[in-house]
């Protein structure tokens, strides 16, 4: 776990204007599949080999943590409502996305299409903090007093309390990835409580 709010300079830097998901419970292929790629199109390729990856339509590079899929992708498209929700059928997706220069943060938690919690750039936390989540969002008061962007710390947070995994540089450089295309989302538009 990162206390220190500088543990998570490396990893803004790195994935500033990416998405980063975490699927519980399905394997890459049927991550692959839900995103609408061929997993026979997939190719192993490292973490920074995925920045240089271009292809028509979206690109996807996929790893397993643990009993967790991560996919990692250049852009916004893994946070949109029609990728998203259909993603977490039958169970829990964790997804964060953020573009720095224009100060966009989105964080979603989704359980099987149903939306539990979400940060939205300019528009901030969607409802009541749910119970899971109390005491996390504690620290990141303690730890971010001024509440900084949710890119500059509390997003990893709050990605770590619902999944179990704690983001570091090594973790992403020594994961393998299958990397490949996948289509672009018809809309733009993301999800939000209703």
């Amino acid at each position: 776990m990162i206390t220190n709010p500088a543990g998570y300079t490396w990893l803004v830097e790195a994935m500033d204007g990416a998405c980063l998901t975490y699927i519980h419970g399905l394997t890459p292929e049927e991550v692959m599949a839900r995103r609408g790629g061929r997993p026979e199109d997939f190719t192993p390729m490292s973490f920074w080999d995925l920045g240089g990856a271009v292809e028509s339509g979206a690109f996807l590079g996929v790893t397993t943590i643990g009993d967790w899929v991560l996919t990692v992708e250049p852009g916004l498209n893994g946070i949109a409502e029609e990728v998203i929700m259909p993603l977490s059928t039958g169970t829990r997706v964790v997804s964060h996305y953020f573009l720095s220069i224009k100060d966009l943060d989105h964080f979603y938690w989704i359980e099987d299409g149903e939306l539990r919690f979400c940060f939205i750039a300019q528009e901030g936390y969607s409802q009541e903090v749910p119970e899971v989540l109390v005491e996390t969002m504690e620290r990141i008061d303690s730890i971010y007093p001024s509440f900084p962007d949710p890119h500059k710390g509390p997003m990893f947070l709050l990605a770590e309390r619902l999944t179990g995994i704690t983001l570091t540089p090594q973790l992403l450089e020594e994961s393998t990835y299958l990397g490949g295309a996948v289509p672009e989302p018809r809309s733009w538009k993301v999800p939000w409580p209703r």
